[in-house]
């Protein structure tokens, strides 16, 4: 069922069959961590293209921001699915948070860090005595620290561009999709990057549910991750028109230039698919097996103590098609 061989073959075709319903479409409230951007392209091309209505779903998209609360939305039942990634849901599952990771948005968590082109930092050794701009509770930091043995100073993240472009030398966590964008956009030239993945500290972002709620109905959570899916698959490989224009609706800072580069900075970063996979049979997934070494790095870092998570408690793959 890989994206290539067969995304377009299914493209028109409802992904899944509805579950059994009053007759009345069943509500599903999704909470994005961000504004709506290509990022999200799998929810809104599957909300466009009707794939969620024909699985007998009335999907509502609520967008985020930097202070969006996705989790705690999620935990509370304010909302009954969010975007999140997985070291955050992580440590929000071992604080005692109803959650669960049901799968994934992006195989490759799009965080990274920024460089100038000429900056002369090109490995992580490299970062030893420099000061960085990130969240500092980003996971990946710390980890850097110990793995490479290694220290670097920390200034806060703004969310904002200006030092960057202004400073040649200056190092910033950044979102592979949207960043580089506007560094061109006001002056500056198209920069390098670090992955963390790279470092083999390889998070996923993911769909994270309401436990309870997912547990009371499967059925509709599983035609959901179906219709997503699909919607993914439609997005990344068809027409991302319908998509876009729904972003454009909701956030309409969106211009055409910035969702065509976005989509296409996703398409090949292989964010969907996963850049170390050989075939594109992985939209959707996670695994068992990355999980748990989530959690062993988490835990040698003693970002995650006391008594082990089991991978059983953080993630299911129980409503992938």
């Amino acid at each position: 069922m890989g994206l290539l061989a067969g995304g377009c073959a299914r493209r028109g075709a409802s992904p899944a069959a509805a579950p059994a319903t009053s007759g009345r479409p069943f509500p599903i409230r999704m909470q994005l961590d961000w504004v709506a951007e290509p990022e999200h392209g799998g929810f809104y091309q599957a909300l466009a293209r009707g794939y969620f209505r024909d699985a007998g779903l009335d999907v509502t998209l609520t967008p985020g921001g930097p202070n969006g609360f996705v989790l705690p939305k999620v935990a509370t039942g304010q909302a009954d699915l969010g975007q999140s990634d997985s070291t955050n849901v992580l440590l929000a599952i071992k604080q005692g948070l109803p959650l669960i990771q049901v799968g994934a948005v992006f195989q490759n968590d799009p965080s990274v860090l920024m460089l100038h082109a000429e900056n002369p930092v090109n490995r992580f050794e490299d970062l030893d005595g420099k000061t960085l701009m990130a969240r500092p509770e980003w996971a990946f930091l710390p980890y850097l620290k110990q793995k490479y043995h290694i220290d670097f100073k920390i200034v806060p993240q703004n969310f904002a561009i200006g030092n960057f472009i202004a400073d040649p030398n200056f190092i910033q966590q950044g979102f592979y999709i949207a960043e580089p964008y506007h560094i061109v956009k006001g002056g500056g030239k198209y920069p390098k990057f670090l992955h963390a993945e790279d470092a083999g500290f390889d998070a996923y972002t993911v769909v994270v549910a309401n436990r309870p709620w997912a547990s009371a109905h499967k059925a509709q959570l599983r035609a959901f991750m179906a219709a997503y899916i699909h919607g993914w698959e439609d997005y990344l490989e068809g027409d991302p028109g319908p998509a876009h224009a729904l972003m454009k609706q909701a956030n309409p800072d969106n211009t055409d230039d910035f969702l065509a580069f976005s989509r296409k900075m996703i398409i090949e970063g292989r964010l969907v698919t996963g850049r170390r996979v050989s075939s594109d049979a992985d939209v959707g997934r996670i695994t068992r097996e990355r999980l748990a070494n989530q959690l062993r790095q988490l835990e040698d870092l003693g970002i995650l103590s006391g008594d082990r998570l089991t991978v059983d408690q953080v993630m299911t793959t129980d409503y992938l098609p």
